[in-house]
């Protein structure tokens, strides 16, 4: 095996909004070396917004709208994070992102346990086995009881859970955590910049008492025994196959139980695996370069209208300057400046291997799903564009800079964050999305990154579904019955706009040769 690939951990941070996803980022750099001071979400005293809300828009709502990316040397481990927005009207690019990780850690509120978004990030874990870790976060607030989460961690998620750490007490009686994997005692001092102390102490002595009271002593030598009792012993290769998650408790503000969770996440963490290609599964080992585009950002760099587009290796070496071959539009592309970021700042790279995330310059060349190659025919999967559940038209507001809003419509929608319609009845604009913060991020994006406004006029459409046909005749009496509700993509592929769901299930009775779709993949 190539040392490169093995030393090679990515993974994505999931949660339900608020579950603090982007503070326990911020912690891992920290221990990383790439920031000095660890920023905050929320906060009116620490005027250092955290590292990976770089958007303007993020930091004054301190919620994140896009999944960044960052990387840190740890240790003998190069570690690729990507922390992913949690609020389900983003839904669509994290679920984009957990197709280009390895791995992923979620986080739970010691409070609120499994919550709905969670829930549904886990389904696609499941679908594709992607390894998870729990990290159980806010335990030096008021919370349930452990064991009650760890029952409620099975039934929701549906996978079986061990626990590699273990809580002492919690809220304001939190002395610390025991750490099962490495069989060691952290106690806890609340510090949100610096790191606590860790004692190596047997549990059956007299230390443990003096360090923690006689209460709780007893209590965690009974909860050892009982999980030791319950829970099989932790085997690396069930948490590998997706079978059981390894759980962490810790509070990331007070940066207690985080480096503890990294310490056991880049030895048992997977190293890059094979990606499934239409044609054949892709090994990271192959001495041939391959990967695909996950994801496009507009304006990483406010000060040049560039879009940048990530690829995520799949196998063989990247290397700077050489000659791909761009897939889809069988053209050979160079790229004579690959970066690598840390959330906004990058850096040019000359090489990236499996697993890496390396940023190209796009001129509107990619599109999201494209593959690069060595000159082989292959074609990645599974980056879903959803049907959109709300539409509003967009109108310009300021005529003046019509072509500032053309450019920035077309970079916007090219990251993949919401859809844009062409109705063929009256030649409007109609854009979808999968939430309503959708359409506010995107005014706002227009305003603040190119200069244009626009204003939305209200849409009463049900969903948007792509219509295909095998018998042309049929395709062309739809398209004439349902002329004022026919659009197209900016593919140019057509779109059918159902007024309600009554409508749609009639269209589909009345027209039994036409093919209905609901993703953009068919």
């Amino acid at each position: 095996m190539n040392p490169e690939i093995e030393r090679r951990r990515t993974f994505a941070i999931i949660s339900h909004p608020d579950a603090g996803k982007t503070t326990l980022t911020e912690k891992l750099l920290l221990f990383g070396g790439q920031i000095q001071v660890a920023g905050a979400v929320k906060s009116n005293k620490i005027k250092k917004t955290a590292t990976s809300d770089w958007m303007e828009i993020e930091k004054q709502r301190g919620i994140s709208v896009t999944t960044s990316v960052m990387e840190f040397d740890y240790n003998d481990y190069k570690v690729n994070i990507l922390d992913t927005p949690g609020h389900q009207d983003f839904a669509e690019d994290t679920f984009r992102t957990l197709t280009a990780v390895d791995s992923a850690i979620i986080v739970v509120d010691g409070a609120k346990g499994v919550e709905a978004q969670t829930r549904k990030l886990m389904t696609v874990c499941r679908m594709r086995k992607t390894p998870v870790i729990v990290f159980v976060n806010k335990m030096d607030r008021e919370g349930r009881d452990p064991f009650d989460l760890l029952d409620e961690l099975e039934e929701e998620l549906q996978i079986k859970v061990r626990p590699l750490s273990w809580p002492i007490n919690q809220g304001a009686r939190f002395k610390g955590v025991y750490n099962i994997y490495e069989q060691n005692l952290n106690l806890f001092t609340p510090d949100k910049q610096r790191v606590t102390e860790k004692v190596s102490v047997q549990l059956d002595s007299v230390d443990l008492d003096n360090y923690v009271g006689q209460d709780d002593a007893a209590k965690l030598r009974d909860d050892l025994e009982i999980i030791e009792g319950v829970y099989p012993e932790f085997n690396r290769q069930t948490y590998l196959d997706a079978e059981v998650a390894p759980v962490f408790f810790g509070s990331a503000l007070n940066n207690f139980g985080v480096k503890e969770l990294l310490d056991c996440f880049v030895e048992i963490a997977p190293s890059p695996r094979p990606t499934k290609a239409e044609e054949r599964d892709v090994q990271p080992e192959e001495p041939k370069f391959t990967g695909f585009i996950f994801k496009i950002t507009a304006n990483i760099d406010p000060n040049h209208r560039s879009c940048i587009a990530f690829c995520k290796v799949c196998s063989g070496k990247f290397v700077r300057n050489a000659p791909y071959l761009h897939v889809r539009q069988g053209k050979t592309v160079r790229f004579s400046s690959p970066t690598q970021f840390m959330a906004q700042r990058k850096s040019t790279i000359d090489e990236a291997w499996p697993g890496d995330i390396v940023g190209l310059p796009d001129n509107g060349i990619f599109k999201i799903g494209d593959t690069l190659t060595e000159g082989e025919q292959i074609h990645f999967r599974g980056l879903p564009s959803f049907s959109p559940e709300m539409f509003k038209y967009i109108e310009n507001a300021d005529p003046m800079k019509t072509k500032q809003l053309e450019k920035g419509i077309a970079q916007l929608m090219d990251e993949g964050v919401a859809q844009l319609f062409i109705n063929q009845f009256n030649g409007r604009k109609l854009i979808g999305t999968v939430g309503q913060l959708q359409f506010e991020v995107i005014q706002y994006r227009l305003e603040n990154e190119y200069g244009a406004k626009c204003r939305w006029e209200p849409a009463s459409l049900y969903k948007a579904c792509w219509v295909e046909s095998d018998d042309e005749a049929q395709l062309e009496a739809f398209k004439k019955r349902k002329y004022q509700y026919m659009a197209r993509d900016i593919e140019g592929r057509d779109v059918f706009l159902a007024d309600s769901a009554y409508v749609l299930q009639m269209a589909q009775q009345d027209f039994e040769h036409i093919k209905f779709h609901f993703t953009s993949e068919f």
